[in-house]
């Protein structure tokens, strides 16, 4: 029989958007996400300077922490945004920031600012834990190259500081992402937030004569993702404190499924009904969203060949989306939606995903009107009116789920 007294951990889901919150908010403890600039997923980042606030408003509303990630590479020209960026995440309310920069972290400490020392920072052992401790960290990212058993040793170790960990979403093929691969080939930094993913590309091995050499594959560098959703109970027992799913660029759809699962997984060990049966369930649902295959990463020894998808790189899910349309009009006392089938037809029954900027709603299709008159279905170039079970906005995009 399990042992339930254990500390619940904190679950924190990625945030790409105000999208990404409504689809995880029901399920997470915390949220981390960027803004423009000086952080590891620049690209990816919708939320403003200026949104800050009604942000983190909206997160507390919610009863969720949230954590700001200033964790890029820092130059000169870099300190002055830092600085701005911290006092702004103080005055908003921000929970803590996410930094190893020492700049950053002297940054954060003249402004009281809460602090979580980034995985950027590589922890990966006691020391290290107790010297930023000692600088007023609060909590530290471990470093995804331990073991569970090393992060058993650090919790018994270590007190008065909290410990995170990943435990879900993509591997970089470099220690704790310090890559200068992208860097080097495509001018592009993934230490700044910019990074090209070369490690997801075809190579080949050749000699100086130009002979090729076989290989496991075509996609040599491309690690799988990490999947520990069935080994929640060991995570829980090992007393890490944050659970941590990657996925700063993915979709709501990613930021709903994975934040559900693990909020399901770890309740389920809590009220002694976690079991193989419903890992097989959680395991088929996050299979079917963005993933690059599973592996348990470093937590039970080096990966090694089985830790690279050799034979296809990037998302190898069942399912995919299709646009179909934009909404229109909305009709919020009716509950329904008109859009333009633009790009293809749907039918009483299919899955359907309406995203926008703060909107995030799945859903099957249970009613469609043609010119007022019900029908099964529609085909591309009708506009049909549809029935939605929330709220939506004029233009928020509408995709329907198909399998690949």
């Amino acid at each position: 029989m399990m042992k339930t007294n254990f500390k619940k951990p904190e679950l924190m889901s990625p945030i790409k958007d105000w999208a990404s919150l409504e689809a995880c908010k029901k399920y997470c403890d915390a949220v981390y996400f960027g803004v423009e600039d000086l952080n590891l997923r620049a690209r990816s980042d919708a939320i403003k300077i200026f949104e800050l606030k009604p942000f983190a408003e909206e997160c507390h509303k919610n009863k969720i922490k949230a954590y700001l990630t200033i964790n890029s590479v820092i130059y000169d020209v870099d300190i002055k945004r830092a600085e701005k960026l911290v006092e702004k995440a103080k005055i908003s309310g921000i929970d803590a920031v996410i930094i190893w920069d020492p700049a950053v972290i002297e940054i954060a400490r003249k402004w009281k600012m809460p602090f979580i020392i980034s995985t950027q920072a590589n922890v990966s052992n006691i020391d290290t834990i107790k010297f930023y401790k000692n600088l007023g960290a609060g909590r530290v990212v471990l470093a995804r190259e331990l073991s569970l058993e090393q992060i058993r040793k650090i919790k018994r170790e270590v007190k008065n500081i909290e410990i995170e960990a990943f435990v879900h979403g993509a591997m970089c093929v470099a220690i704790s992402g310090r890559c200068i691969l992208s860097s080097y080939l495509f001018g592009k930094s993934s230490n700044c937030g910019s990074c090209a993913q070369p490690c997801r590309k075809e190579w080949f091995l050749t000699d100086e004569d130009g002979n090729s050499f076989a290989s496991e594959g075509k996609y040599f560098l491309n690690a799988k993702d990490l999947c520990m959703i069935e080994f929640v109970p060991e995570l829980i027992e090992s007393g890490i404190d944050s659970f941590k799913i990657e996925g700063r660029r993915r979709d709501p759809k990613y930021i709903e499924t994975t934040a559900r699962c693990y909020r399901e997984a770890i309740d389920s060990y809590f009220d002694k009904t976690f079991s193989d049966e419903k890992v097989k369930k959680w395991k088929k649902e996050l299979i079917n969203v963005y993933n690059r295959g599973f592996s348990t990463g470093f937590y039970f020894g080096e990966p090694g060949k089985e830790g690279i998808s050799y034979n296809q790189a990037d998302n190898i899910s069942r399912y995919k989306k299709e646009l179909i349309g934009n909404i229109k009009h909305c009709y919020p006392k009716a509950g329904a939606i008109s859009l333009d089938l633009k790009h293809i037809g749907v039918k009483i029954g299919d899955k359907i995903i309406i995203e926008g900027a703060k909107t995030f709603i799945e859903q099957e299709i249970s009613s469609i009107e043609v010119e007022n008159k019900k029908v099964k279905k529609a085909l591309k170039g009708q506009e049909v009116a549809i029935l939605v079970n929330g709220t939506v906005a004029n233009g928020d995009k509408v995709f329907i789920i198909k399998k690949r």
